[in-house]
């Protein structure tokens, strides 16, 4: 019987084709659970991932049991789910977007209460949720961290309004209360730049905000001083005058009173008026 001799680039593709189905076999591709699991059990293999801290595979089951079930109430509940374990992975970008569809599409939902709450965590920690780091951080980021203070600030205070009663409006203004101080700590820290580079106008307007918008924050004090400071230098004595008395009634033992750098006015035996700005 004659044998005929292969080629040795066709007996390098039949060794391949062989060692490849061998391979197959041996390992096989192991299939996704998450494309074949019912919606219940689907649901509660994500769920276990996220109370494990494994947020990454938690996402992953939500996202495929959206898009496998796309209503129900699953689906909803999944939704919830995932923007929580972005948010927990650190995917702040992604996490915002899935609670802000969800807030849209589910306006009347029976937890939307949550859906604000955990928006405004998710802009609350973008800024790594530290005061002093304000000082630490340049210029730009300094001004985008405040724009996401401020979307917190909104967020927290629309789920207050809304929902008064919600079991996540107590902490969410405890958050506000220190977002307010933040963002008045922000205008006195521009405000004292301006002071120190004689720009005096800026000062003062920047005083004038806290003073208008944060006034139950603890800086007001020193909102009232630099914009007695900065009306003293703009020769706008009468001015300076009435605002030091506010500061003096209002913060009688704040340090710009007994600064020696800054003259007391005469006009203070005169009586003081009260600080009445509003919240």
């Amino acid at each position: 019987m004659r044998v005929t001799k292969l080629p040795a680039f066709k007996v390098f593709v039949v060794l391949a084709i062989a060692v490849s189905m061998s391979a197959c076999s041996m390992f096989g591709h192991k299939k996704d659970t998450n494309d074949t699991l019912p919606v219940d059990k689907l649901y509660a293999k994500a769920h276990d991932s996220m109370e494990n801290a494994d947020y990454a595979a938690a996402a992953k089951a939500y996202q495929r049991l959206i898009a496998r079930f796309p209503s129900g109430n699953f689906n909803e509940q999944a939704q919830l789910d995932l923007a929580y374990s972005q948010y927990k992975d650190n995917q702040p970008d992604d996490a915002y977007s899935t609670i802000n569809r969800f807030i849209k599409t589910y306006p009347t939902h029976p937890h939307v209460d949550y859906a604000y709450y955990l928006r405004g965590l998710i802009n609350f920690d973008r800024t790594g949720g530290a005061m002093e780091r304000l000082l630490q951080r340049n210029e730009a980021q300094t001004r985008r961290d405040q724009g996401f203070n401020l979307k917190a600030f909104d967020d927290f205070s629309e789920l207050s309004r809304r929902f008064p009663d919600s079991a996540y409006t107590a902490d969410a203004r405890q958050r506000m209360i220190y977002l307010r101080n933040v963002l008045a700590q922000f205008e006195i820290n521009v405000a004292e730049f301006y002071l120190r580079n004689k720009v005096y106008v800026g000062a003062a307007n920047r005083a004038q905000y806290v003073i208008e918008h944060y006034q139950q924050a603890p800086q007001t004090g020193d909102a009232l001083a630099i914009l007695t400071r900065s009306y003293l230098s703009m020769d706008q004595k009468g001015l300076a005058d009435q605002t030091r008395q506010v500061l003096a009634l209002n913060y009688p033992d704040h340090p710009y009173l007994k600064d020696p750098n800054w003259p007391h006015s005469p006009s203070l035996i005169r009586k003081m008026i009260p600080f009445s700005g509003h919240h």
